[in-house]
C-alpha cells in the first residue's frame, strides 16, 4: 500500500491512496472462509460449501467491503501519523471510485480531497484589550421595573371601553391571503397613530390595518401574527383585526399583600426593603446578561486578532455534501461567515484548553448537573429538600440522552474554565453604564 499526500495550498491537499493486491488479498480469503462456514446454500451441507462457489457468489462485494475497511482504517492512521488538522471530513473522488472495475481490477487507487487548518498562533496576554460594562440602575429603569411588577400582580378587566395600556384580544387576518391568528395586541406595541384608533374599539369591532404602518418594528409583527423575523419583514399589505376582549390591568397597591406575592410571606417587610430587594434582583439579572456579553466580546476579540486559514471553498463543499441534501449551497453561503467565526473560536479555544493543560473533573460535571436541576426546580431553597436525592437526580440527567447530556455540561464546564483563563490573563477595563446604553451596545 502507498499513501501520499500532495499539498495544493497551505489548507487544501489531496491524499492518494494505492492498493495492491497483496494488501487485502489476504484479509478477502480468510473472509471467504468464513463465508463458507456459515453459508446456508441448498445442496450443501452447513460448512461444506466450496470456497470457489463463495467466491462466485459474493466475492466482489467481500473485495469491495475489505478494502473500503482498509481505506478507512489506514487514512485514519495517516492523518494521525502525520498530525494533519482537518477541517471536515476527507471527500472521496466520486467520479474516480464510480470507475472501478470490481470484477477484473487487482490493483486500485483512490483520491480524497481534504482541508486542513493552517498552523496559528495566538495572544492571551495583557495586550489584549475589551471592555467589560456594569449596568447602573438609574431611577427611571427603578420605576419602569416597579411598574412592570404592579402591573403583572394586578387585577385584570374586561371594559367595554379601552383606555392608553390596555391590551386587546382579538384575530387578525390576512385580506387576501390566507395568514391569520388570535391573540394579544398590546397598546404600546401600535404606533402612535394607529393608537386612537383602537381606544374606539368595543368588543366585536373590526378594524382594517396596513400591517406595516400599525405596528412600531417587525419584532412586533412576528409576535402578533406568530411567524418568523426573517418573515415579519416581507410580510405586507392590509390586515383585518377584530376585537373579542379589552383586557385592562388595574396595578396592585404597594403594599404587604404585594411583598407576599413577590418574594413570599413576610420575607419583605417595609417599602424601603422591598425596593433594595426588586433592585438587587435586577442589578443580578443585568450582571449575567453583561457577564455573557463580555464573554462574547472576549470570543470575538480574539477570533479578530489571530489569523487562522481555513480552506473556504473545502469547507462549503463539504457542509453541502455531509449535510446530505438538508442544505443548499444559497443556505450555506447565508450562513457561512457566522460558521466560520464559530469554527475558528473551537480551534483557538481547544488550542488555549491544551497549552494551558484546562481539564475538567467528573466532580465538576457532577456539581454543574446537580446546579441546574436546584435552578429548575426553585434554586438554592430547594436544596434542603432534595439533599437525599439530588445525587440520584443528577446520575440519572447526566445518563440520559445517551450520554449527551453529559457531554453537554462537560463542554459547559470546559468554556467557563478556558473564559476564565482568559479574563486571568487579558486586559478588562470596566465602564458604567445605563440600561439604555447597555441594550444599544448589545444592538
Amino acid at each position: 500500500m502507498d499513501i501520499t499526500l500532495d499539498k495544493k495550498t497551505s489548507t487544501e491537499a489531496l491524499i492518494k491512496v494505492k492498493l495492491k493486491e497483496n494488501d487485502y488479498q489476504p484479509n478477502v480469503e480468510e473472509k471467504v472462509k468464513e463465508y463458507a462456514k456459515k453459508a446456508n446454500i441448498k445442496g450443501f451441507r452447513p460448512g461444506k460449501v466450496p470456497a470457489s462457489l463463495i467466491k462466485k457468489m459474493y466475492g466482489k462485494s467481500i473485495v469491495a467491503e475489505e478494502i473500503n475497511s482498509i481505506l478507512s482504517r489506514s487514512l485514519s492512521d495517516y492523518i494521525k501519523e502525520q498530525n494533519i488538522q482537518l477541517i471536515g471530513e476527507p471527500l472521496p473522488d466520486q467520479e474516480k471510485a464510480n470507475q472501478i472495475d470490481w470484477e477484473a481490477q487487482k490493483e486500485f487507487e483512490f483520491d480524497y480531497d481534504i482541508g486542513m487548518v493552517s498552523d496559528f498562533t495566538y495572544d492571551v496576554s495583557s495586550k489584549q484589550k475589551v471592555k467589560s460594562y456594569k449596568i447602573e440602575l438609574d431611577k427611571k429603569t427603578e420605576q419602569e421595573t416597579l411598574d412592570n411588577i404592579k402591573k403583572q400582580f394586578g387585577t385584570v378587566t374586561n371594559p367595554e371601553q379601552a383606555q392608553e395600556g390596555d391590551a386587546f384580544y382579538g384575530e387578525i387576518k390576512e385580506n387576501d391571503g390566507d395568514l391569520h391568528n388570535q391573540g394579544v395586541i398590546q397598546f404600546d406595541d401600535l404606533a402612535k397613530k394607529e393608537q386612537k384608533n383602537f381606544l374606539a374599539l368595543k368588543p366585536g369591532d373590526s378594524i382594517e390595518l396596513d400591517i406595516k404602518k400599525a405596528f412600531k418594528d417587525e419584532q412586533t409583527i412576528s409576535h402578533v401574527l406568530n411567524v418568523g423575523l426573517e418573515k415579519a419583514n416581507e410580510i405586507q399589505g392590509k390586515y383585518t383585526f377584530t376585537l373579542k376582549n379589552i383586557n385592562h390591568t388595574e396595578p396592585a397597591e404597594l403594599n404587604q399583600e404585594l411583598f407576599d406575592k413577590v418574594f413570599g410571606k413576610d420575607v419583605i417587610k417595609s417599602e424601603a426593603d422591598f425596593m433594595a430587594k426588586v433592585k438587587g434582583t435586577v442589578e443580578d439579572n443585568y450582571f449575567r446578561e453583561t457577564s455573557y456579553f463580555l464573554d462574547k466580546t472576549i470570543k470575538d476579540h480574539l477570533v479578530d486578532k489571530t489569523k487562522i486559514e481555513i480552506p473556504n471553498e473545502f469547507l462549503k463543499k463539504w457542509l453541502l455534501i455531509s449535510n446530505e441534501g438538508k442544505v443548499t449551497l444559497e443556505d450555506i453561503e447565508k450562513e457561512f461567515d457566522e460558521y466560520v467565526k464559530s469554527l475558528k473560536w473551537d480551534l483557538i479555544k481547544n488550542k488555549i484548553a491544551t497549552d494551558a493543560e484546562i481539564k475538567v473533573d467528573n466532580d465538576e460535571v457532577i456539581d454543574k448537573a446537580k446546579s441546574l436541576i436546584l435552578q429548575q426546580l426553585g434554586g438554592p431553597g430547594a436544596a434542603e429538600q432534595l439533599k437525599d436525592h439530588l445525587d440520584d437526580f443528577a446520575d440519572n440527567y447526566l445518563k440520559a440522552e445517551n450520554g449527551q447530556n453529559y457531554l453537554k455540561l462537560y463542554g459547559e464546564v470546559r468554556d467557563e474554565r478556558i473564559l476564565k483563563h482568559l479574563k486571568e490573563n487579558i486586559s478588562i477595563t470596566e465602564k458604567k453604564v445605563s440600561l439604555d446604553e447597555f441594550k444599544k451596545l448589545v444592538k
